[in-house]
């Protein structure tokens, strides 16, 4: 079993969340996030005044998949997310030792 982490800017969290459910995801988690990667943030001018933003606002997906669904989510991820700009995201891939269902005390694949 493999745990996905995706950032991504948040107005492609609708198209993300439809390939997520094409590719067989049954459940996903989203957060919302702010940081910067090597767009390092930008200024912007509000009221006469010019300020920095540092941390851009970000959404954070988390998916639980079985390690034969890791290409596909991954693949799902990356098409639809993508704008061909700076600040796309990223896609962390690591593995889960074990995963319980709380109501039932499922294991692992049974309890995605």
């Amino acid at each position: 079993m493999k745990l996905v982490v995706a950032i991504i800017k948040p107005f492609k969290l609708d198209d993300v969340r439809e390939a997520l459910a094409d590719a067989g995801v049954q459940g996903i988690t989203v957060t919302e996030v702010k940081g910067f990667g090597r767009q390092k943030g930008h200024t912007e001018l509000y009221r006469g005044a010019e300020y920095v933003v540092d941390f851009l606002p970000k959404i954070k997906l988390e998916v639980a998949v079985a390690d034969d669904q890791l290409e596909r989510v991954v693949e799902a991820i990356q098409q639809s997310a993508s704008t061909g700009k700076i600040g796309d995201g990223k896609i962390f891939v690591s593995a889960l030792e074990q995963v319980i269902r709380i109501r039932t005390g499922e294991l692992d694949a049974d309890a995605l």
